[in-house]
């Protein structure tokens, strides 16, 4: 197939990129190499893809009308995966326009382009950080999500409530995909696991917010690119038994699906500095800081959607994730 991918100079993108690659799809990846974060390492990531055969690279921001507009009118893809977003939920405190310009009007500019261009099924990015204040675990697709914490929380949220209007009124495929706090190798500097290896590993304190009691469903590289394309391949379709004297917010009787992906396997903070410890093989010295604003104590992932519809559950265990992304970091930056 011809696939539009966005963000895939990111982390999740340029992984996702590879294996559509692998499998003989055609990936046309759009990215803007913003300097949200060292574009050195998305410039790597990008060199990794730019010689597979199959792959066109597209460097503009998707918040531009006229040239998204004019990318689909090209290159006419089968299918989209949405990842380019503005990131982080501190950073939406310090820069609340930004997420404006790339999560709504870009995902604006996508809904648009798959309406006009007969694109299949688009498949996007949300993120377990539209529960918010829901605290009833573990955090089922089936909940209301009306209460989040923080700017980018509220970005993710509206996307689904975009993407829904969208397959109502032009009967355009769309799954969102909530992704619940992905690690591992290429993974983004701004993340916990690149910041704690970076400073163990230097002899430099970390800080540990909510004194290490944060709870994450921790989901490996890997385990979110098979759930993307196996959402991907498994095109949204309307809920028979949806009802509008009940409605399930998770599905629709228009073609529109939410999935969690996550490891449904929550672990301490203070457990997961344990483990990137005895990979590194030294300890840590910790600033303990209280809950952040913006931040929720504890993420987990109910995944029984992703299982009844596309068979699948990510599986791969922390140390192992951890592991392998200690190796790649020490190989990378040559440690």
């Amino acid at each position: 197939m011809k696939i539009l991918v966005t963000g895939t100079a990111g982390f999740i993108g340029s992984h996702l990129a590879h294996r559509l690659l692998d499998r003989g799809d055609e990936v046309i990846g759009v990215d803007n190499v913003n300097d949200y974060y060292d574009v050195t390492l998305k410039e790597a990531r990008l060199a990794r893809l730019k010689d597979k055969p199959g792959f066109k690279e597209v460097r503009q921001d998707v918040s531009d009308r006229a040239a998204m507009a004019a990318l689909f009118e090209e290159h006419k893809p089968e299918r989209v995966v949405h990842l380019a977003a503005q990131a982080g939920v501190r950073y939406s405190i310090e820069n609340p326009n930004a997420y404006v310009d790339a999560n709504l009007v870009g995902f604006m500019n996508i809904l648009e382009g798959c309406r006009h261009n007969q694109v299949k099924h688009l498949v996007y990015a949300s993120s377990s950080s539209v529960y918010g204040a829901n605290e009833a675990m573990p955090f089922s697709v089936h909940d209301n999500v009306d209460h989040p914490l923080s700017l980018y929380a509220a970005s993710k949220k509206a996307n689904e409530l975009m993407a829904h209007t969208y397959s109502h009124l032009y009967q355009l495929p769309t799954t969102g995909l909530r992704f619940f706090t992905v690690y591992g190798p290429w993974g983004r500097p701004d993340m916990a696991l690149f910041i704690f290896t970076k400073k163990i590993l230097a002899g430099e304190p970390i800080d540990v917010f909510n004194h290490g009691n944060h709870r994450r469903d921790f989901t490996y590289i890997d385990d979110i690119v098979e759930g993307v394309i196996r959402t991907l391949d498994n095109v949204a379709t309307p809920n028979e038994q949806w009802s509008g004297q009940n409605p399930d917010p998770g599905t629709s009787m228009a073609p529109y699906r939410l999935y969690n992906i996550g490891s449904n396997n929550p672990v301490e903070l203070s457990r997961f500095i344990e483990i990137i410890e005895e990979r590194v093989g030294r300890k840590a010295e910790k600033n303990l800081l209280p809950l952040q604003p913006g931040d929720v104590p504890a993420t987990y992932a109910n995944v029984d959607a992703l299982i009844d519809d596309v068979g699948y559950k990510p599986a791969t265990p922390v140390e192992e994730g951890i592991a392998n992304f200690v190796d790649w970091y020490r190989d990378y930056y040559k440690l």
